[in-house]
């Protein structure tokens, strides 16, 4: 019951446990409990609390406090911090006890003061080098809780921090000539680092307008009244023994350009305008120059007036002169941040200074053909503008007008190669030059030259040889001359000397008499050596000599015959059916070899062409068919040997017809078609062969299978009595070959068999002399009507079986037994 309450209230019936736990109670208010014992009889008397009981949750001593942390240490002294225990035990904590132990001993000493509630405590008087490690409790008015988790044993030793940079400016900082700057910042780090200023990696002291400020927190670089020169990469570093931190920024101290650099050149001057350049200022004050302002005054006058002041370029013309004037230029230069001291320029007159280019010399002709000549020429003063052009023009000698030679411009060469002269006309030639003024007065004719191929002595014969001889003669041979000198070759002199003699006798007394490339030197003598030479002959004289290189001795010469083989003699020739067979060899020997063509051994065919020549031979045969194909030989012989050489020459051709061609499993609606593949494939490989049928009944041929690779094929579609003719043709790359028939038609039937036995044959009656037979019919026909059953009888003990005849009938009376 409640304490302020007389009526007790049932708890629980049926506890038959020594305890029992209430349930329901209200907290902060006072109770009374009471108990009975009950058995079979009745219930005992009860027993009462003897003081009332309060109800709320226990209280027991704190939970251990959280996170104890050491937050810095010296070389005497540590500070730790910590948080509160979860639970407080059911009451509020009075006070932290803070404990040490130094490491290597057992026990714990007390470091805290009385009732020491704050959650943060320095340590002081520590030993430097000593190692200790810490734990914290926490007490409220039931006693002290349990200590936290130790600290991990702490060194006393100063504590080293990495250098910070915290800095108050961006990485670009512009500023106008005059005025001040600073760079301003944050930093830390144990040991207190050392602060260094630099500027563009040179280290920045005081002066009188550079002022550096550096506190334990702060740091700061000021530059008072800036000028251009401060402009520059700045760099602050912050190091100690951990490690250093830079910071930078880009100082732009601009102001308004240097002036233009001078002098100021007068370009171009003429009697109402100037074009004027100058160079840009040597200092553009930290900012890119936005433009040029450009003045000009009349010597005569004070007053400047505007010319243009949007111009980036440095050159400007300068406009609305007035002749015979002189003048003076201004020219500033501007930024963002002003505009220069001026760049003024000499005096100049507006004058014209420029002409049109002089007159050139009288031009030289040179290469003068029958269409065409050079005309070449020096340049004359170009009046002050560069040339930009030639002008040549020609005129015929009796003419009155000149003519341009061309339309395109001739520049920069001093010479050109007129065409489409007239063939023996008389020409003279003039060249004019121009710039942008105009055209200059044109120079003196030239001399007057006739438009013909001029004509010199040829260059002398190519490669004179001996190429034969024999006992009183040599013959030699040669190339025309490189060079014609303009004129036709009438024919060659041929001289020879013999060796040991001074003078050179001719073979031939006039040129024209050896028109050809040519000579047979005759009348030598035997056994002797000679020097031979030749010369080419024109209408302006005879050339040099042309020497050949070796003497030569007269005598006969034999050389064994020698074949060059040309690409048609390969080892192998393949030529299409229809074509022409070419064969074909260059032949050497002394005395020139006899030709021997042959096939196989044997003859060729009349039908080849043989051609033999004095430096070889040649067989052709046109219209070629398979046949003329096979082994090819060529043989040259000659006192001195014999050579010869095979080519096996390949006709490609349509193949030839298959053979063997055979029909089998004939039906009434198909049959099977077998051939072999031709004796001759035509040279190439068969590539398909092409089957056809006809009914015997008509004219017309009707292909069934003109794909088949294979050498048989099944003939479906049959008609059914109906009789067939068949035909295999053989076709390669070339073409289709000659067809193979079947001997006879074929009749589209099924294939007929002999009838099955007769069934249950047996005798009816017996006489002495014959028996009376009868059977049953047999099980198949064989595909046809049975039209008859032959009877045999054989005697007991005999080997051979005799007829006695064929009867249409089931039976049978066989008689003379």
């Amino acid at each position: 019951r409640e304490s302020d309450h007389r009526a007790w209230t049932p708890v629980s019936y049926t506890v038959t446990r020594q305890n029992a736990t209430i349930q329901g109670l209200i907290e902060g208010k006072a109770y009374f409990f009471r108990i009975a014992a009950e058995n079979l009889i009745g219930m005992g008397p009860f027993t009462e609390t003897t003081k009332e009981i309060v109800i709320r949750d226990p209280i027991t001593v704190p939970d251990r406090p959280e996170d104890l942390e050491v937050k810095a240490v010296t070389k005497n002294s540590v500070t730790l911090t910590w948080n509160p225990p979860k639970y407080n035990g059911g009451s509020d904590i009075t006070m932290y006890v803070l404990e040490s132990r130094l490491i290597g001993k057992d026990k714990f000493h007390k470091v805290t003061k009385e009732k020491m509630l704050d959650r943060k405590y320095t340590v002081e008087g520590l030993k430097e080098g000593d190692t200790y490690e810490y734990r914290v409790s926490a007490c409220n008015i039931v006693g002290q809780g349990k200590p936290s988790f130790c600290t991990k044993p702490i060194t006393c030793k100063d504590e080293l921090a990495p250098p910070t940079l915290d800095l108050d400016f961006r990485d670009k900082l512009i500023v106008r000539v005059g005025e001040a700057f600073s760079l301003t910042g944050r930093y830390s780090g144990k040991p207190a680092p050392k602060v260094t200023w630099l500027k563009d990696d040179i280290v920045l002291k005081e002066d009188d307008r550079i002022k550096i400020q550096t506190t334990p927190a702060t740091l700061c670089l000021g530059v008072l009244k800036s000028v251009r020169e401060d402009t520059g990469k700045y760099c602050v570093t912050v190091e100690n023994s951990t490690g250093s931190r830079k910071g930078f920024c880009q100082v732009n101290v601009v102001d308004r350009p240097s002036p233009p650099i001078g002098p100021v050149i007068f370009d171009e001057v003429y009697k109402d305008h100037m074009v004027v350049s100058w160079k840009p200022p040597l200092d553009d004050g930290g900012s890119e120059i936005t433009n040029y302002i450009i003045e000009k005054k009349d010597t005569h006058k004070d007053l400047w007036m505007p010319v243009t002041s949007a111009t980036v370029k440095t050159t400007c013309k300068v406009p609305k002169l007035l002749e015979g004037r002189e003048y003076q230029i201004r020219i500033y230069a501007e930024n963002l941040y002003g505009i220069s001291d001026p760049l003024i320029s000499d005096e100049m007159k507006a004058k014209d200074r420029f002409r049109v280019p002089d007159a050139p010399e009288q031009p030289i002709i040179k290469d003068v053909t029958k269409d065409s000549a050079v005309v070449v020429w020096n340049k004359p003063y170009d009046g002050g503008k560069p040339i930009t052009n030639y002008i040549v023009e020609k005129k015929e000698t009796m003419a009155t007008r000149w003519v341009r030679v061309t339309k395109d411009p001739i520049f920069p060469g001093t010479k050109f190669k007129v065409p489409d002269l007239l063939e023996g006309c008389e020409y003279e030639f003039r060249v004019s030059a121009e710039n942008e003024i105009g055209v200059g007065d044109p120079s003196p004719p030239s001399k007057p030259i006739f438009a013909r191929d001029p004509i010199a002595k040829p260059s002398p014969p190519v490669n004179p040889e001996a190429v034969d001889k024999t006992k009183n003669s040599v013959d030699l041979s040669w190339q025309p001359p490189r060079h014609d000198g303009n004129s036709k070759i009438i024919g060659y002199l041929i001289e020879y000397q013999k060796v040991g003699d001074e003078e050179w006798k001719k073979a031939n007394l006039t040129a024209d008499s050896c028109p050809e490339t040519k000579y047979k030197v005759t009348g030598l003598t035997e056994g002797f050596t000679y020097k031979f030479r030749v010369k080419a002959v024109n209408a302006a004289g005879e050339s040099d000599p042309a020497h050949v290189p070796d003497p030569v001795e007269v005598k006969d010469r034999l050389e064994p015959p020698e074949l060059i083989l040309d690409a048609n003699m390969a080892r192998e020739q393949h030529v299409k059916a229809g074509d022409t067979l070419r064969l074909s060899a260059v032949i050497k020997g002394v005395p020139f070899p006899k030709v021997i063509w042959k096939k196989e051994d044997h003859e060729v065919s009349p039908k080849a062409d043989i051609e033999v020549t004095g430096v070889g031979s040649k067989l052709e045969i046109r219209n070629t068919v398979h046949e003329d194909g096979g082994m090819y030989s060529l043989t040259v012989e000659n006192p001195a040997g014999s050579k010869t050489v095979s080519v096996k020459v390949v006709v490609l051709d349509k193949p030839g017809p298959p053979r063997n061609l055979k029909v089998s499993d004939v039906r009434s609606d198909s049959c099977y078609l077998t051939w072999m593949e031709p004796e001759d494939d035509g040279g190439s490989v068969i590539t398909n062969y092409v089957v056809e049928r006809k009914d015997v009944a008509s004219a017309q041929w009707v292909a069934i299978s003109s794909s088949s690779k294979k050498r048989s094929h099944m003939a479906k579609y049959l008609m059914e009595g109906t009789q067939y003719q068949f035909r295999v043709a053989a076709e390669n790359q070339y073409g289709r070959g000659p067809y193979v028939e079947t001997l006879k038609p074929i009749k589209a039937i099924d294939p007929l068999h002999p009838p099955g036995p007769p069934k249950n044959l047996h005798h009816v009656d017996v006489d002495k002399t014959e028996v009376s037979l009868a059977w049953n019919r047999p099980d198949r026909d064989g595909g046809a009507e049975i039209t008859g059953y032959l009877v045999e009888y054989q005697e007991d003990g005999a080997d051979e079986w005799t007829k006695f005849q064929t009867v249409p009938m089931l039976d049978c009376v066989v008689t003379g037994l």
